[in-house]
């Protein structure tokens, strides 16, 4: 087992890997930006190291930096998070060149399903069901419009690198097809500094399904479920929840099975999450994120397992210290997202928390890098907390997030909050009865 890891992130996630290492009486060293000088994770970690000045590309993504972190630390180890440098091939790989271990996949299925044609062409080959559309990148006009009758509309422009909406743009015909084929492109250039992008048939009224799967990287492999995250704002998930709604037994048996003989069949290492559209008993693959997701505290809620604790030992060599078999579900998890944001126009709302009291009870989680007196800085990603909260079924963990949040108090700057109070007064919501444009269709109606 290692010694001593190295976090190469910030905020909660940060929090929750320092929390794992000492849980299993490993040594952490936090990085960090002159910015998060006064952050938690580098109060809470056992040694810590400022990487750079505020801007994360001279700091939580300049790989160096955190590179020679680990040689002066002695970290043996780095655990990425989520976001920043957990899903960069490079940086994996340049771990691996310099004798230390990457809490993660490999460099080469990172590179893999970091590329969405190539991800998607490996789903297939791997038996993964997928969303009917190009084979490859399109590079013209003329040839999106033959895939695009080919597989008929409405369809969807995608962004070959993309990723958070960005460079994704429907069209409902070829008139549509036009621009939105020439400001998809021009969006991931300035984006990614990559124009291709593909096309996929667009479906209705699909739900994002999301299978978390778990591999030891010696050919075996298992899937946890699923988690229903269609609650979404731009292509970003707000409200995430497990097991899904619309999700029976059998079908989760029956995707779950195919995704983890997949990851079985590559000698996938670690965690990783399979995310499907889901319409009419029928799953479409969209991607594969190569890192522990932002949500991934509903799984281990329902499961009652510690997904960073098992990332931890297989990177180790230790192996998995569960089967399938070992798996069953014990009632239901949902997770919000606490941003710092003004609404409704959801505009960052960085500043100083003059107080900060997280709820509690029976199960109730609240995961947050938050203390009194803390500056939210302007530089990084607005979410300051994830509230989870679990019951023995979907309406008690309902009312259980309903008491937590009014128990949760944040002064000092605008949050998220609101919006969830608003959302559990739904009954689409109390009935989970969404999908993935149900949100943005009600923000409109709300405040148009």
């Amino acid at each position: 087992m290692f010694e001593k890891i190295l976090i190469a992130n910030r905020g909660e996630i940060a929090l929750r890997v320092i929390r794992a290492c000492q849980e299993m009486g490993i040594k952490s060293v936090a990085v960090h930006s002159t910015a998060d000088a006064d952050a938690m994770h580098v109060r809470m970690a056992d040694e810590s190291v400022c990487i750079g000045p505020a801007s994360s590309t001279h700091s939580y993504l300049n790989k160096a930096a955190i590179i020679s972190a680990c040689e002066i630390t002695g970290a043996e180890a780095v655990h990425p998070g989520y976001g920043f440098l957990s899903e960069n091939e490079s940086f994996a790989q340049a771990l691996e060149d310099h004798g230390i271990t990457f809490i993660g996949p490999s460099a080469e299925h990172i590179r893999i399903m970091g590329d969405k044609i190539t991800a998607k062409v490996t789903a297939k080959e791997l038996g993964i069901p997928v969303v009917p559309g190009s084979d490859g990148g399109v590079a013209d006009y003329e040839t999106a419009i033959g895939v695009a009758e080919g597989i008929g509309f409405p369809v969807i422009i995608k962004a070959t690198a993309g990723g958070g909406g960005r460079g994704m743009k429907v069209a409902r015909n070829a008139t549509e097809l036009e621009v939105a084929f020439r400001t998809a492109r021009s969006e991931a250039k300035a984006a990614f500094g990559n124009d291709e992008v593909y096309i996929e048939k667009y479906l209705q009224k699909p739900r994002h399904i999301e299978i978390q799967v778990f591999g030891d990287g010696k050919g075996k492999a298992v899937h946890l479920g699923e988690r229903d995250c269609s609650l979404q704002r731009r292509h970003q998930k707000v409200f995430e929840e497990a097991p899904g709604p619309a999700i029976t037994p059998a079908l989760r048996d029956r995707i779950g099975k195919i995704c983890a003989e997949a990851c079985a069949k590559i000698n996938y290492i670690g965690a990783g999450t399979v995310e499907f559209l889901y319409e009419d008993g029928e799953f479409y693959f969209i991607e594969m994120n190569t890192r522990l997701q932002v949500e991934h505290p509903v799984t281990e809620a329902i499961f009652g397992v510690d997904l960073v604790r098992e990332q931890i030992r297989v990177a180790a060599g230790l192996g998995m210290s569960f089967g399938q078999e070992d798996l069953e579900i014990n009632g239901h998890a949902i997770e919000v997202r606490i941003n710092a944001e003004k609404l409704p126009n959801f505009s960052p709302c960085p500043g100083k928390v003059r107080v900060f009291h997280a709820p509690g009870g029976l199960g109730v989680r609240m995961d947050s890098a938050l203390y009194a007196g803390y500056s939210i800085p302007p530089y990084y990603d607005s979410l300051i907390g994830k509230l989870i909260v679990h019951g023995r079924d979907r309406p008690e963990a309902l009312a259980r997030l309903r008491r937590a949040l009014g128990e949760l108090i944040v002064d000092g700057v605008d949050t998220t909050v609101p919006l969830f109070h608003a959302l559990l007064a739904e009954p689409d919501v109390q009935n989970g009865d969404y999908n993935i444009h149900w949100l943005e269709k009600w923000l409109d109606a709300q405040f148009g």
